[in-house]
């Protein structure tokens, strides 16, 4: 099974966040393509059809990678390679 690189899985959910904040301020028209687009790439990314879901999935996956991360040989200072994500 893929899994969606964690960084551009943080990239979209801060732009939807940023889009979602200016929708509140009253920028709707402004943003609402915007939000569309980047709505459409993380559900797409995170392979559901909702938003709800797209942000709840790609929530686990950042803090799974943050986990593996934690638990990395390079963490530990102790070098090599790893294939974790």
């Amino acid at each position: 099974m893929l899994v969606p690189d964690p960084k551009v899985v943080r990239q979209l959910l801060t732009r939807y966040a940023t889009l979602r904040i200016a929708q509140a301020e009253g920028r709707a028209a402004a943003v609402a393509g915007e939000l569309a687009d980047v709505t459409r790439g993380l559900c797409a990314t995170m392979g559901t059809t909702s938003i709800h879901d797209a942000v709840a999935r790609a929530d686990d996956l950042l803090a799974r990678a943050r986990t593996d991360l934690r638990r990395s040989p390079e963490a530990d200072g102790e070098g090599g390679l790893s294939l974790a994500v």
